[in-house]
């Protein structure tokens, strides 16, 4: 069995309990509010190694569930700090914000994302997706709340950047509603000229010992330092266009 294959099943055994006592329902209760939110984003940002305070000239953010949160490994290993970490050794005046919650769902991010860009953002790294394939939601429904995401974030921000990261679920879903899922990342990305896809975030970490916790579901630090070289292929290019041009 290739490891995609085997990340699939161990992934629908596992988050499938995990996630579901961790995530807020997809359509929050009436008495949530921005500042609660904002707690939520802001312990995140602080997590990262990049607090949300810094004015800096060009600002990242990464917005996702407990893969970009961290989860199991030190707020220093996770991808959005080694991404922070990357820049810092250019000496790019670059922040790198880190908005995921464990659990979080493409709803709950649409909720949350006029929150998170309240200060310029200059590349999205759209980290969501997964928890919706785990809960069944109807694709289609998935595929609008990233578009919703996008839409509020060029339209907040139009020379705005989106990476989007692509995810999959395992067949035992249902061979049709996994294909239909699969769908959905490259669909968003081709509507849009100014969003890139990365086809799928554990590609190179998917089923490996060592690059995957015991849970088989969260990347360990070495596993996190490979995704962070994965969107870097990516995301290196846009933020060089947005660097100062040296004088002639």
């Amino acid at each position: 069995m290739s490891r995609v294959r085997l990340y699939l099943f161990l992934l629908v055994g596992v988050l499938g309990l995990v996630g579901c006592g961790q995530d807020r329902s997809t359509s929050p209760p009436a008495t949530s509010s921005p500042a609660a939110s904002s707690a939520d984003t802001t312990k995140s940002a602080t997590a990262s190694g990049a607090a949300d305070t810094t004015d800096a000239e060009t600002r990242v953010l990464v917005l996702g569930n407990s893969i970009a949160a961290g989860s199991g490994v030190s707020s220093r290993a996770a991808f959005p700090a080694r991404l922070q970490q990357k820049v810092d050794s250019l000496g790019w005046d670059v922040q790198v914000q880190n908005a995921g919650v464990s659990g979080e769902t493409t709803a709950g991010g649409l909720q949350r994302i006029g929150w998170v860009l309240q200060k310029p953002v200059d590349v999205l790294v759209l980290e969501l997706g997964g928890n919706d394939g785990l809960r069944g939601i109807d694709p289609g429904v998935t595929r609008e709340n990233l578009r919703g995401i996008i839409d509020t974030t060029l339209s907040t921000y139009p020379e705005a950047r989106v990476l989007l990261t692509g995810m999959q679920v395992p067949p035992n879903l249902g061979r049709e509603y996994a294909r239909q899922f699969r769908q959905v990342y490259p669909a968003v990305a081709e509507a849009y000229d100014r969003v890139t896809l990365i086809p799928f975030l554990l590609n190179d970490i998917a089923g490996s010992d060592s690059l995957m916790q015991d849970d088989g579901i969260h990347p360990t630090a070495a596993g996190h330092r490979l995704i962070a070289d994965e969107i870097w292929t990516d995301l290196r290019p846009l933020l060089e266009k947005r660097r100062p041009q040296d004088p002639a």
